[in-house]
């Protein structure tokens, strides 16, 4: 059994995230709106639910998901050596459309997948997504769609899509689509953009003039920009 339950007026969207709150806290996934497509998620530190939202999508362990934040102060519990460059990016483009690929700190108690010791976060411009990230802390969220189908741009599609593999829908009308986030690796020597996005690297080496571009060379032997998580190019 699911639900699909308006979330597109903060006057009135109390119980329906009450209802997804209830749902994450049993290990279930829900499907919320985001600023670029509609996302499936799950509590980050269950990792049953990561599991079941892996399952939903039809997705392994090798594509685990990236991480939504509601608040920069997250990114220290969440991430090791997070240096002043680091800050200063998301401290501009935070929220809104910049993934950044970081060091996992060793000792959390989660299980993302195959993430080789990484992990991609990102906190979404997008006002009901940050009214449940703030009661639920950090999710696992993904493109709300089955691998290789359309991204969801509305939870009725989302729906069509996952089924009953959801338990709550969390429908915050049209999704804006547009370009997705701007990834950036963040865990090697000098942050390198792995994935062209909403912000462009000229805005970026503003804030960090020694950012290398896609495919860049910076000139160090197997740096090749791949180190993070496989999913966070399907990432909402």
């Amino acid at each position: 059994m699911n639900a699909i339950l308006k979330v597109d007026d903060p006057q009135s969207w109390g119980p329906s995230l009450d209802e997804a709150v209830a749902a994450l806290q049993r290990g279930a996934v829900v499907v919320l709106p985001t600023d670029t497509v509609y996302g499936i998620g799950a509590d980050a530190f269950d990792a049953d639910a990561v599991a079941a939202l892996l399952a939903a999508k039809g997705r392994g362990r090798q594509m685990p998901p990236p991480v939504l934040v509601p608040d920069v102060r997250t990114l220290d519990g969440l991430a090791t050596d997070v240096t002043d460059d680091v800050r200063a990016l998301v401290e501009r483009f935070w929220p809104g459309g910049l993934t950044v690929i970081l060091t996992a700190q060793p000792m959390l108690a989660w299980d993302l997948g195959e993430t080789h010791g990484t992990v991609a976060l990102r906190m979404p411009d997008h006002p009901a997504a940050l009214a449940l990230l703030r009661r639920t802390g950090p999710l696992a969220v993904s493109s709300a769609n089955r691998t290789g189908q359309p991204a969801a741009m509305t939870a009725q599609e989302a729906h069509d899509q996952l089924g009953d593999s959801v338990q709550v829908y969390l429908d915050g009308g049209a999704a804006p689509g547009g370009v997705a986030s701007t990834i950036v690796d963040a865990t090697g020597p000098r942050m390198r953009v792995v994935r062209a996005g909403a912000i462009g690297v000229a805005d970026l080496r503003e804030i960090v003039p020694s950012i290398l571009d896609v495919g860049e060379d910076d000139g160090a032997a197997g740096s090749d920009g791949d180190a993070g998580p496989g999913d966070a190019a399907g990432s909402a």
